[in-house]
C-alpha cells in the first residue's frame, strides 16, 4: 500500500472511529449517522432517521478529506458541516450513489455548526475510555453502512487488496466469534467477490459464517 493510500486509510479510520457515536446520538434534530463511506479523496457521510435503511430515505454528504490548506479535516469539522446542512431541508440533488441522494459539500461556502453539549460530553468520555495508542486497530475500519434487518457492511482496508474490502455481516448469531476471526477472514482471497459498490474493491459475504 503506497504512502498516500496509507495516509488516506488512516484518515478514514480516524473519522469513522470518532463519528460512530452519532448512530445513537442525533447529528441534529431527528437526523442520525447511518454510514460512513470511504473514497480516495473524500468521506461520504450517510444520514437519515434513526431506523432508515432504504436508499431513498438516506442522504449522503460528500466532504473533502483535506481543508483549503491541504491539512486533514478533523471529525468535529466534518460533523459541523454535515450538521449545518442537515439542519435544514437538503437541496435537491441530481446525483446518486447506491440509490442514495449525493450532495457534494463545498466547504468554502458552509460555516460549520458549533459543537453541542453532547459533543463535549462524548469528547470527554471517549478520551478517557479510548485513550490514544501508538498501535491503531488492525485491519483498520474505514467506514460502514447499516442495512436491512440485522445486516451491516463494514469497509476494512486490506493491504493485499490495495484498497478497501466491503464485509457483509449480521448483527446477530455468533458475533463474538466472527469479530475475533475477522482480521484473518478478510485476507482469504478465495472469499473475495466483485460488487458494484464504488467504495470498495471487493466484498466478502460473512452473513452465514
Amino acid at each position: 500500500m503506497s504512502g498516500t493510500c496509507r495516509e488516506t486509510v488512516e484518515q478514514q479510520a480516524y473519522l469513522t472511529r470518532h463519528l460512530l457515536d452519532y448512530t445513537a446520538a442525533p447529528v441534529v434534530g431527528g437526523t442520525f449517522l447511518r454510514g460512513v463511506l470511504p473514497t480516495r479523496d473524500t468521506v461520504r457521510i450517510v444520514t437519515g432517521a434513526s431506523d432508515a435503511v432504504a436508499p431513498d430515505a438516506l442522504t449522503v454528504y460528500e466532504v473533502p478529506l483535506t481543508d483549503d490548506d491541504g491539512d486533514p479535516v478533523t471529525a468535529p469539522l466534518v460533523l459541523g458541516w454535515v450538521r449545518m446542512l442537515a439542519a435544514g431541508t437538503p437541496p435537491r440533488s441530481d446525483e446518486f450513489v447506491m440509490g442514495m441522494a449525493l450532495l457534494r459539500v463545498d466547504t468554502s461556502l458552509v460555516e460549520p455548526a458549533p459543537p453541542t453539549p453532547v459533543d463535549r460530553v462524548l469528547r470527554v468520555l471517549r478520551t478517557l475510555a479510548w485513550p490514544f495508542t501508538e498501535s491503531p486497530p488492525s485491519p483498520p475500519l474505514c467506514g460502514f453502512l447499516l442495512g436491512q434487518g440485522d445486516r451491516m457492511r463494514l469497509y476494512i482496508a486490506v493491504e493485499e487488496a490495495n484498497g478497501v474490502i466491503g464485509v457483509d455481516v449480521r448483527l446477530t448469531g455468533a458475533l463474538t466469534a466472527l469479530l475475533a476471526a475477522l482480521p484473518t477472514l478478510v485476507h482469504e482471497k478465495e472469499r473475495w467477490a466483485h460488487d458494484p459498490d464504488p467504495h470498495c474493491t471487493h466484498t466478502i459475504d460473512l452473513t452465514t459464517w
